[in-house]
C-alpha cells in the first residue's frame, strides 16, 4: 500500500511539473460576427503551429504552448477590449496571436496591450493605419497593408478597361482604409469613382443601399468588407439587376461565396487575398494537409505564420516573457538566417537553442518591414461554375 501512495504521490507532482510547464498564449479572433465562418479555420492554423513547437520537445527546454481562445466579434471593440483584458489577467498570456479585423486590433493595442506590454501578431489586420503606428514595438502582421491592396485592386480594373466604378465599404478601419486606397490608385489611373458609400454588417436588407449605387452607375461594383454583409451587397445588386461585374478585397474572400451569391452573380466576382506563393506555399500545402485543417482558407497560412514566430521569438529570448518575444519578433523573421519554412520549426527551435540565427519564411514568405508592416503576394482569383479560380499571383 506504500508503495502505491508513493507512486501516486509521484505521479501527481510529475503531472504538477507538466501543467507548470505550460505557457499561456492568446488565440484572439472574431470567433463570433460579420468573419465567424473564417476564423475558426484561422484558429486552427495558429494552433497546428503551437502543436507543432510543443510536440518537438525542443522549445524551452521542454515547455509547452497552451493556446487560449477569446472571442473579439470582429466589429465589436468592447467585446474585444474585454476578452483581452481576460487573457492577460485571467488567463496569463504572454502574448497574443490576433486580433483580427483591424478596428477591434487598434482598440485591443491602445487600450489594452500597450498598457500591459503584450505583444500581438496579427494575421488579418491590414489597416494601412498601422503602417507607421507607433506601439512601442509591440504590434507586427504578417498580412501585407491595404494601401497596397487597394492600388493591385485598381490596377485590376484599369486592366480589364473598365473606366467607372461605384464603391461601397464595411463602415470601419478596414473598409474604409481599403476604399481610400482603391478610390486614389484608380483615379490616378485615370478611372472614375462614381460614389463610394459605406454599408454596415449584419443587416438583413441592403435594397436601399444598391439603389444608391446603381442610380450613380459604373462599369462594376467593388465591394470591400466582409463576408457576411459583402455578399448580400452582391446577391442583393445581381438579383435587383443592378450590376453584374463585382470586384472584392480579401474580407469578402470565402470557399463558400458562390453558395452565398449564388453561381451566376459569382461568375462575376474577381477578388484579391493574401496568398503564399513558390516553396512557401508547396511546404504550406503539405504541412496544412498533414495537420488536418482547412489550410486554403483566408488568413490561415498567415495565422500559422503569426503563432510560429511568437514562439520562435521566445526560443531567441530564452524565455517566454513579453519584453522577451517582442524584443525577438524582426530577429527571428528576416534575414540573416538559416531559412526556416512551414513544417520546419522544430529545425528552427534547434538552431536557436544552438545560438545561431533564422530567417522565418513559414507559410507566407514572411517578411516583416519593421513593427506594423509586411510585404505579401496577392492572389488574383474568380469562379467558374461555383468553383474559385486562380488567374495569377500579385
Amino acid at each position: 500500500m506504500k508503495k502505491l501512495l508513493l507512486a501516486t504521490a509521484v505521479s501527481a507532482l510529475a503531472a504538477g511539473s507538466a501543467l507548470a510547464e505550460e505557457v499561456p498564449i492568446g488565440v484572439l479572433l472574431g470567433f463570433t460576427g460579420p468573419i465567424e465562418s473564417l476564423t475558426g479555420h484561422m484558429a486552427d492554423g495558429a494552433e497546428l503551429a503551437f502543436r507543432e513547437i510543443s510536440e518537438s520537445g525542443l522549445w524551452l527546454g521542454g515547455k509547452t504552448i497552451r493556446p487560449v481562445r477569446a472571442d473579439t466579434g470582429c466589429v465589436d471593440s468592447a467585446l474585444a477590449q474585454a476578452s483581452a483584458e481576460r487573457l492577460i489577467s485571467s488567463d496569463g498570456v504572454v502574448a497574443i496571436m490576433g486580433a483580427d479585423c483591424s478596428g477591434v486590433t487598434r482598440a485591443v493595442l491602445e487600450n489594452v496591450a500597450m498598457a500591459t506590454g503584450i505583444p500581438k501578431i496579427s494575421p488579418s489586420a491590414t489597416s494601412p493605419g498601422f503602417t507607421t503606428f507607433d506601439s512601442g514595438g509591440l504590434f507586427f502582421r504578417t498580412a501585407p497593408s491595404d494601401a497596397r491592396q487597394g492600388e493591385l485592386l485598381a490596377d485590376i480594373v484599369h486592366g480589364r478597361g473598365l473606366t467607372s466604378v461605384a464603391v461601397t465599404y464595411t463602415n470601419n478601419d478596414y473598409g474604409a482604409g481599403l476604399a481610400n486606397a482603391f478610390v486614389e490608385s484608380f483615379e490616378a489611373l485615370g478611372g472614375t469613382v462614381t460614389i463610394s458609400i459605406p454599408h454596415e454588417e449584419a443587416r438583413g436588407d441592403y435594397s436601399a443601399e444598391v439603389g444608391s449605387l446603381a442610380s450613380a452607375g459604373g462599369d462594376a461594383l467593388m465591394v470591400l468588407g466582409y463576408v457576411d454583409g459583402g455578399s448580400n451587397v452582391i446577391r442583393t445588386a445581381w438579383e435587383l439587376g443592378a450590376f453584374e461585374q463585382f470586384f472584392v478585397g480579401d474580407g469578402v474572400f470565402s470557399e463558400d461565396l458562390a453558395q452565398m451569391v449564388g453561381v451566376d452573380a459569382a461568375a462575376g466576382v474577381v477578388g484579391t487575398v493574401p496568398s503564399p506563393v513558390g516553396d512557401a506555399a508547396e511546404n504550406w500545402a503539405r504541412t496544412g494537409e498533414a495537420g488536418g485543417i482547412n489550410w486554403g482558407s483566408s488568413f490561415v497560412a498567415e495565422s500559422y505564420d503569426a503563432a510560429a514566430l511568437l514562439a520562435l521569438a521566445a526560443q531567441a529570448a530564452g524565455e517566454a516573457t513579453p519584453a522577451g518575444i517582442a524584443a525577438n519578433v524582426l530577429n527571428v523573421a528576416n534575414a540573416p538566417g538559416e531559412e526556416v519554412h512551414a513544417g520546419d520549426l522544430a529545425r528552427g527551435l534547434q538552431i536557436l537553442a544552438d545560438g545561431g540565427e533564422v530567417n522565418y519564411i513559414g507559410a507566407t514568405n514572411v517578411n516583416l518591414i519593421g513593427p506594423g508592416e509586411a510585404a505579401g503576394t496577392y492572389r488574383e482569383y474568380t469562379f467558374e461554375d461555383g468553383q474559385i479560380v486562380t488567374i495569377t499571383f500579385h
